[in-house]
Formats: C-alpha cells, sequence, structure tokens
C-alpha cells in the first residue's frame, strides 16, 4: 500500500549558471510515472477553491493514481518544469517562502477532500 502523501526534496546546492535547469531535471526526475503534474508557479493560473478541487476530481474520475506538486527554489521554477506540467498553478502574484506553500498547499488539499466529500468545512 502507497502513502497517501510522499514528500521528496531535490536541491542542487551548486552555485553558478544551469541552476534552475539542474533543478528541473532533478524535480522531472522524481516524478512518479503517469502522475498528473502541478507546478506551483506564479506566473501560472490562479483558481478558485472550488475550481482546484474539480480539477482534483477530474483526475481522480480518469482514473489518476498520483498527482506531483512541484515547488521551485528561490529563482522559481525552469521552463521545462513549466512545459511539463499538467497545470500550472499560481496562489497569487506574491512570492512566498517555500515553507509557506507547503502550509497554503496542504489546506488547499484539505479543503478539496472537504469540498469533494459535501463538508460545511468549505463555505461559499
Amino acid at each position: 500500500m502507497r502513502a497517501p502523501v510522499a514528500l521528496r526534496e531535490v536541491e542542487d546546492k551548486r552555485a553558478g549558471t544551469g541552476r534552475m535547469a539542474r533543478e528541473a531535471d532533478l524535480l522531472l526526475n522524481a516524478l512518479p510515472k503517469g502522475a498528473a503534474v502541478v507546478a506551483l508557479d506564479e506566473r501560472g493560473k490562479s483558481l478558485s477553491s472550488i475550481d482546484f478541487a474539480h480539477r482534483i476530481a477530474a483526475w481522480r474520475d480518469d482514473g489518476m493514481g498520483d498527482i506531483a506538486f512541484l515547488i521551485g527554489g528561490a529563482d522559481g521554477l525552469d521552463e521545462s518544469v513549466r512545459r511539463r506540467a499538467d497545470l500550472v498553478l499560481s496562489l497569487g502574484p506574491m512570492t512566498w517562502p517555500h515553507l509557506m506553500v507547503r502550509a497554503m498547499l496542504a489546506e488547499q488539499l484539505y479543503r478539496t477532500q472537504q469540498i469533494l466529500a459535501g463538508h460545511p468545512y468549505h463555505r461559499e
């Protein structure tokens, strides 16, 4: 049985040019085979919580086994990661610390589950 959530961190600590491309390779190589890919990027699409829940539900209903959420480093995500993504998602135009993005994403995933279950946690 697979764990419901797996956290994999990748980091390229080498300084210099090409850092974003090296990080992109690490991120893309860490993806579960066949996973839907969501790249979190300030240039992405803003979705309401309801629309996000519907997107997750559609993947679930299509038999998607895994969804991978990719959070870039301090310089953001390389274009190759954004091109590979099934959804490029923005949590707003502001820049957020890595750990804050994790917390905000976790809350939205919880909210998604509550919306899909018809629970009153999410109020319109």
